[in-house]
C-alpha cells in the first residue's frame, strides 16, 4: 500500500533548534518499513499550529489525496495531534478523505477502522484540543508575566525601536527588551511634526507617506503608506507606553483593555505631542470633518453651503480650466431648475472671505468684545462644572467599591471567572469614559483667558493677519478647516458661522510668543447676525 508521511512542529523556534522533524521522519519510515508500507511522498510542515487548516503543506496534501485516483491510499503520522488538534476538524477531513479512499494512520495512536476505533480516536482528538488550550493558556501566562517584568514578547519591534538581549537568561537564550533605533527613531519625530504642522505646513496622512517616498525613505524596505503612518501616529509606544496582548493572534481582534499588560519602554517623543496629534485625527474624522475640505487644495471647499437651496457649493471650471468658481452641488447635479443661485469666482470669493476675517472680524476691538462675551459664559458654567465633577467623582467611588467587591467575589471564589471578567470589563470601560469626561471639564475651568489684555489682543491681530494672507504659510486654509464651520453664501451676504474659546487660546500663545497654531473647536464667536456683511458690506 502505498503511503504519504506528514511529519510538523508547531513553531518556528522547534524547527530551527529541535529534532522532532528528523525524529518523526525516521520513526515513521521504521513503522512502514515494518509493516511492508511504500512511502510515496512525504509532507513537512515547519512552524504551524495544528489548531486551524491553513498550513500550505497541509492543503496539499489533502488535495492531492482528494484525487482520482488517489496517489497514496494512506497518512500517516506520528500522532493525531500532528494532524489536528481540533475534534471536529479532525472528523471533517478525517471523513472527507474515507469518500477518495484514503485511511488516517498514527504509528503511536493505533486503533481499528470499525466503529469504536473511529471513537477512540475523537476521544484522542478531544484530549488533544485540551492539551493544545492548557497549553496556550500557560504560555500566556508567563508571556504576560514577562511583559509585565518589562521585557518584549515579540520579534517586530515597532518602528523607531530595536531588540536587545537583556542581562537575564530565558528558556532560549536572555530576554529581551525594546530600546530606541535612533534613525527611525528620527523619522518617527518628523512624521509627527509634519501631521501638527511644526516644519511649515501642516500635512495629512496621505501628504506624509506621499512626501516620504519622494524623499527616497522607506519604512524597513517597504514604501510608505498611509495605513502605517495612521498606526505610527495612534501607539502609544512612541510616549514610552507599549501594550501587549492587544489583540488575538489567531482572529487579529482587539481584546478587552483589561486584558492588556503595559510595557514601559523608552519615549520617543513628549505627551503633549502625541495628544495633540490624536485630537487633530478626532477632529478629521469622517464623522466630524469632510474629507474633502481636508484633502482638496480649494481654500472653501467643504465650509461652502449654498444660501438659495442649502446645499454644498464646490469648484467647477469653465473654458477648458481657464476660470474657476464655486457653484452649487444641487445646480451640477440636478439641474439649473432646482437652483437660482449663481455661480461665484474662486479668487474673488476667497479673497473676500480672508479679508473680512483680517479685517472685520478679527480686529482687536472685536476680539476683545467676544474674549469678553467668552469670559461671561465661563463664569457661568463654573458652578454646572463643579456640579458636573461632583457627579462623575461620587461615580468613580462607587466603581472602585464594585471593582472591590469583584476582587473578594473572585478571591471567594463566589462568582465564575468568566462572569467577574464581563463585569470588571463593563466597569473598566465606564471608568475611562468618566475619566475623559471629568478630564474635559477640567480643562474648561484651566483655560488662561483671564489675563487677555489689548496689548495681547493687538499682537494676536496684527500676527493672523500676516499669517492669513501670507499664501506660503497655508494658515488661511488651516485656519479656515479647524475654525469655520460653515460659510452660507446668500445674494447679497455671506454669513460666517464659527468658534470661539480657541481665538483666546490663539491670543494668549501668541502673548507667550509660541506659534498660533491651528485652533481647535469651541463655541460659536458670532456676537450677533450683523458682524459680516456680504458682497458690498
Amino acid at each position: 500500500m502505498a503511503v504519504a508521511l506528514y511529519a510538523r512542529v508547531s513553531t518556528a523556534k522547534q524547527h530551527e533548534r529541535d529534532l522532532s522533524i528528523p525524529d518523526q521522519i525516521r520513526q515513521m519510515r521504521d513503522w512502514c518499513k515494518q509493516n511492508g508500507y511504500l512511502i510515496a511522498t512525504e509532507y513537512v510542515e515547519q512552524g504551524l499550529s495544528a489548531t486551524n487548516d491553513r498550513r500550505p503543506e497541509f492543503q496539499q496534501m489533502i488535495a492531492e489525496a482528494c484525487t482520482k485516483p488517489s496517489p497514496f491510499e494512506a497518512i500517516v503520522v506520528h500522532s493525531l495531534s500532528r494532524f489536528f488538534r481540533d475534534q471536529l476538524e479532525l472528523g471533517l477531513y478525517e471523513r472527507q478523505l474515507k469518500k477518495y479512499g484514503v485511511k488516517l494512520i498514527s504509528i503511536t495512536q493505533i486503533t481499528s477502522d470499525d466503529a469504536a476505533g473511529e471513537m477512540m480516536r475523537q476521544i484522542l482528538s478531544m484530549f488533544d484540543g485540551y492539551q493544545s488550550k492548557e497549553n496556550a493558556k500557560h504560555t500566556m501566562r508567563a508571556m504576560k508575566e514577562n511583559a509585565r517584568q518589562g521585557f518584549f514578547n515579540g520579534s517586530k519591534p515597532p518602528f523607531g525601536y530595536k531588540v536587545v538581549e537583556a542581562d537575564m537568561p530565558a528558556r532560549n537564550g536572555n530576554k529581551k527588551r525594546l530600546e530606541i533605533e535612533p534613525t527611525e527613531a528620527e523619522v518617527v519625530k518628523n512624521i509627527f511634526a509634519l501631521y501638527l504642522g511644526k516644519v511649515g505646513k501642516s500635512y495629512g496622512i496621505k501628504g506624509i507617506a506621499s512626501h516620504l517616498n519622494s524623499l527616497g525613505m522607506t519604512a524597513r524596505g517597504r514604501r510608505w503608506a498611509r495605513g502605517y503612518i495612521n498606526k505610527i501616529l495612534s501607539n502609544t509606544a512612541y510616549i514610552g507606553e507599549y501594550y501587549f496582548n492587544k489583540t488575538n493572534a489567531k482572529s487579529r481582534k482587539g481584546k478587552p483593555e483589561t486584558e492588556w499588560v503595559l510595557v514601559k519602554v523608552p519615549e520617543v517623543i513628549d505627551k503633549e505631542t502625541f495628544e495633540n496629534a490624536r485630537e487633530r485625527r478626532e477632529e478629521r474624522q469622517p464623522s466630524k470633518k469632510n474629507p474633502a475640505q481636508e484633502s482638496s487644495p480649494t481654500l472653501l471647499t467643504g465650509l461652502l453651503k449654498c444660501g438659495e437651496c442649502g446645499a454644498g457649493m464646490t469648484l467647477a471650471t469653465g473654458k477648458s480650466g481657464r476660470y474657476r468658481y464655486y457653484k452649487c452641488t444641487n445646480r451640477i447635479n440636478k439641474g439649473n431648475e432646482l437652483c437660482k443661485s449663481k455661480n461665484i469666482p474662486m479668487d474673488k470669493l476667497d479673497e473676500m472671505i480672508l479679508k473680512t476675517i483680517g479685517e472685520k472680524i478679527f480686529t482687536p476691538a472685536r476680539v476683545l468684545a467676544m474674549i469678553k462675551e467668552l469670559q461671561k459664559r465661563m463664569q457661568l458654567s463654573l458652578s454646572k462644572n463643579d456640579d458636573a465633577l461632583k457627579t462623575l467623582r461620587k461615580e468613580m467611588e462607587e466603581l472602585k467599591l464594585k471593582m472591590d467587591r469583584l476582587c473578594e467575589a473572585l478571591e471567594n471564589g463566589l462568582l465564575p471567572q468568566e462572569v467577574i471578567r464581563d463585569r470588571s470589563q463593563n466597569l473598566q470601560v465606564r471608568r475611562q469614559a468618566i475619566l475623559k469626561e471629568m478630564a474635559g471639564l477640567k480643562r474648561r475651568q484651566e483655560l488662561p483667558f483671564k489675563d487677555l489684555g489689548h496689548q495681547k489682543v493687538y499682537d494676536f491681530c496684527q500676527v493672523l493677519n500676516a499669517k492669513l494672507h501670507d499664501p506660503a504659510s497655508n494658515f488661511g486654509k488651516e485656519y479656515l478647516k479647524m475654525l469655520v464651520e460653515e460659510i452660507c453664501v446668500e445674494e447679497k451676504e455671506i454669513k460666517l458661522k464659527g468658534k470661539l474659546t480657541d481665538i483666546a487660546s490663539a491670543v494668549n500663545k501668541t502673548a507667550l510668543g509660541l506659534t498660533i497654531g491651528v485652533p481647535r473647536a469651541g463655541n460659536d464667536w458670532l456676537p450677533n447676525p450683523d458682524s459680516n456683511q456680504g458682497h458690498g458690506g
